[in-house]
């Protein structure tokens, strides 16, 4: 590989002069420039980012650690921050925790060997012992998504108890009072902040939901098909579902495909979330939409002022708020619908 010795010798210029060019730090005549620039293309010259690292102090490296790769809604949030990080003069690795603390761990340790200037990271871990690791974390990091107890960090969230509540409410207001859930799991803010909207949705009208209708799907589209299949055969299954999330409607929309039934017939859905691609399911899925780009556009930003600024800031916690689309996937409760979930109640009116 050519070195800027070599580009240097080419160009009849000192070492100096190349790295002016190359870093844009200093004057160059035209002609010298020009020179150099010539050099640098016979020669196919690459300047050594581990180098120019050293120099700096810095890797010029931002991790991107993700929970779940394989949903659509980080991969999403994986191209998004690519682009913004490089405007900020950042290169982007990334990481998949797959919703594993274990995973999330050694994940870390790779970043710390990495010297990455900072984490974009969608925590995994709930327990005492992942809030006391990240609390020892030296390098600037936000939390994105997803809050922890125990570690004073930036934080780019959505409004989750609001996500539910604007959801379960739309349901009560159809007339719904029997509602299940599909919900996350509760060790994480996500999953635990949209039941708890859910809950005090019904909760004001005097309702709650049966607890045998209130599953954690695990945030994971086979897991919440099954669980949508044990629900929906029931006699006395609910006539509303609310999902915490975009991937997991997705596999209760394939369980009422697979069982023969209509939606909102035979049962109305609802979700929390968002997907690229979630539009185009029919019929079109009420949810709550989260401006993903935005919320990683202010992460980036809020984790190169944090690696800029050299003083202590106090954390900032960001939070949007979830917008309402409504589809075709929920209608209001009849007597054909109560008929359909219960044959011995049939001809039953609404309360």
């Amino acid at each position: 590989m050519a070195t800027i010795k070599d580009v240097a010798r080419l160009a009849g210029v000192s070492t100096a002069t190349v790295s002016a060019v190359v870093n844009d730090t200093a004057y160059v005549s035209p002609a010298l420039r020009k020179k150099v620039l010539s050099a640098i293309a016979e020669l196919r010259y690459a300047p050594s980012l581990v180098a120019r690292s050293l120099k700096r102090g810095r890797s010029q490296l931002i991790a991107l650690v993700v929970a779940d790769l394989a949903n659509p809604f980080f991969a999403k949030i994986v191209c998004t921050a690519e682009a913004a990080v490089a405007a900020w003069g950042y290169s982007l690795v990334v990481f998949n925790s797959d919703e594993k603390p274990d995973n999330e761990r050694r994940i870390l340790a790779r970043i710390r060997m990495l010297s990455c200037d900072g984490i974009l990271l969608v925590p995994v871990g709930g327990s005492v012992e992942s809030s006391r690791e990240l609390a020892g974390m030296t390098i600037p990091t936000v939390l994105f998504g997803r809050s922890m107890e125990g570690v004073d960090f930036d934080t780019v969230t959505i409004d989750n108890r609001s996500a539910a509540r604007r959801v379960t409410d739309y349901l009560l207001d159809l007339g719904h009072r029997s509602i299940g859930t599909i919900t996350g799991p509760l060790h994480l803010t996500t999953g635990r902040g949209r039941l708890d909207g859910m809950m005090e949705a019904m909760d004001a009208r005097g309702l709650a939901p049966a607890p045998e209708f209130v599953r954690s799907g695990e945030f994971r589209e086979d897991v919440a098909y099954s669980i949508a299949r044990e629900i929906l055969v029931r006699p006395d299954r609910p006539t509303a579902l609310y999902i915490a999330n975009g991937v997991m409607a997705l596999g209760v929309m394939r369980a009422l495909a697979d069982l023969g039934l209509k939606c909102p017939d035979d049962i109305s859905v609802a979700s929390t979330d968002t997907i690229p691609g979630i539009s185009g399911l029919r019929p079109r899925l009420t949810r709550t939409e989260h401006p993903a780009s935005d919320m990683t556009n202010e992460a980036v930003r809020l984790l190169v002022d944090r690696i800029d600024r050299a003083v202590d800031l106090p954390a900032r916690n960001i939070v949007f708020q979830p917008e309402l689309v409504v589809g075709d996937s929920c209608g209001p409760v009849s007597g054909r619908t109560l008929a359909k979930r219960d044959p011995e109640r049939r001809g039953v009116r609404p309360a």
